[in-house]
């Protein structure tokens, strides 16, 4: 019950990541206005956040690592609660520019530490629902703490969504400061490891296929607002906004149990994106009937965040990493947000070059089952030791 407690304390720290990750892409205009600069300049605080998420993950925890698992926690969270402060405050445009960059920074370094700290606190029959907390932490962000901070911010200003999320920094801060059990995470590698996790093909294809996901999936969110408007003709995304965030809590907290019960993260992990590339490739037509939209954004939704936990447990249960399943988790969280952040380019530059937001999905639906594909030949990979690894090889039994 302890254990668990301290799970909880660390789904609140991935609630806020989660908030400010996708809350400020709703609060560009108002930036924009109060500092002077125009939208698309504005939106370069959304890529240096995520770029410094990106490469925070599995760069500075190795800095960082010999500290110990519930310091870095401390240390990420304090400098995410104080970033998203100085953000609030910020007065010029180059000062929130580098207050998102800590801000990011602060975030890729708590999330992918604290998914290794969940599962080394939860016994091993749990350790499905112990990470899927964290997840839900980081979905619950998105289907609470966004709309919330944007209602926040169409009556107090921009700057009062940031003082939200550095709020709630603070307060999983104390959480973990006070409350948090020992954890006795396996020490993390040195860079160097890191870098020869990367020269083994079924960890460099397990986080691939986690980036073509993302490219996909929150790649496409960024302008779930346009392509609503072109196949539902919608003019306000808030309630289609509300049921892809909803299908994300329900599935990633449910793959936890799932996959608890079940096993076979590799069989759930494929299962999930070949859903995710359904409901995308079905998206442009679902606008055809009232309400119908619904459906294919919740199984998005639900795909694309409860796919993670079956990811992340593959990386941990590599029977070739050994004491690397941390590392592995930051690569797999830098693929996350390298895969967001591909993904938004790519279809802004798809909608520059004429392509109509209707369609937009299907490129999307394209990119997940590529990761399909993928996901299959990482199956196929022989261990280090000549062997199918059970982590990967769908236990040794066919699709």
């Amino acid at each position: 019950m302890e254990t668990m407690r301290g799970v909880r304390l660390l789904g609140i720290g991935a609630f806020a990541m989660g908030m400010d990750a996708y809350v400020m892409a709703g609060l560009l205009p108002g930036i924009g206005g109060d500092l002077g600069v125009s939208a698309a300049r504005a939106g370069q605080a959304v890529t240096v956040f995520t770029l410094c998420y990106a490469l925070a993950a599995p760069l500075l925890s190795v800095a960082l690592g010999r500290l110990g698992t519930r310091r870095v926690l401390l240390a990420a969270l304090v400098v995410f609660t104080a970033a998203n402060a100085a953000s609030a405050l910020a007065g010029s445009y180059g000062t929130l520019l580098s207050a998102r960059a800590a801000a990011g920074t602060g975030a890729g370094l708590f999330a992918p530490t604290a998914a290794t700290a969940a599962a080394a606190l939860a016994p091993p029959e749990r350790r499905g629902r112990a990470l899927a907390l964290v997840l839900g932490g980081m979905s619950g962000g998105t289907v609470l703490g966004v709309p919330l901070g944007l209602l926040l911010a169409a009556h107090s200003g921009w700057r009062a969504a940031l003082w939200a999320v550095s709020g709630l920094g603070a307060l999983a801060l104390l959480g973990v400061a006070l409350r948090l059990p020992p954890v006795r995470a396996a020490a993390l590698p040195s860079l160097r490891g890191r870098l020869r996790l990367l020269s083994q093909p079924r960890v460099t294809l397990v986080v691939a296929v986690t980036l073509t996901q993302t490219v996909a999936s929150l790649g496409l969110y960024t302008y779930l607002g346009p392509v609503l408007r072109r196949t539902a003709q919608v003019h306000s995304p808030t309630a289609y906004l509300w049921a892809w965030g909803i299908g994300g809590v329900c599935g990633s907290l449910l793959a936890g149990a799932v996959l608890d019960r079940a096993g076979r993260p590799a069989r759930i992990s494929v299962a999930l994106l070949g859903a995710l590339a359904a409901a995308l490739a079905v998206l442009p037509w679902a606008g055809a009937v009232p309400g119908l939209v619904l459906l294919p954004l919740l199984v998005w939704g639900a795909a694309g965040w409860a796919f993670v936990v079956p990811q992340q447990h593959r990386l941990l249960s590599l029977e070739a990493l050994g004491a690397s399943g941390g590392a592995a988790l930051a690569l797999n969280s830098s693929a996350t947000y390298l895969g967001g952040a591909t993904g938004s380019a790519l279809g802004g530059a798809a909608l520059a070059a004429g392509l109509d937001a209707r369609w937009l999905p299907l490129p999307a639906a394209a990119v997940a089952a590529t990761g399909v594909l993928l996901h299959l030949g990482s199956a196929c990979l022989p261990s280090h030791r000549g062997r199918l690894s059970p982590a990967t090889a769908f236990e040794r039994s066919p699709l």
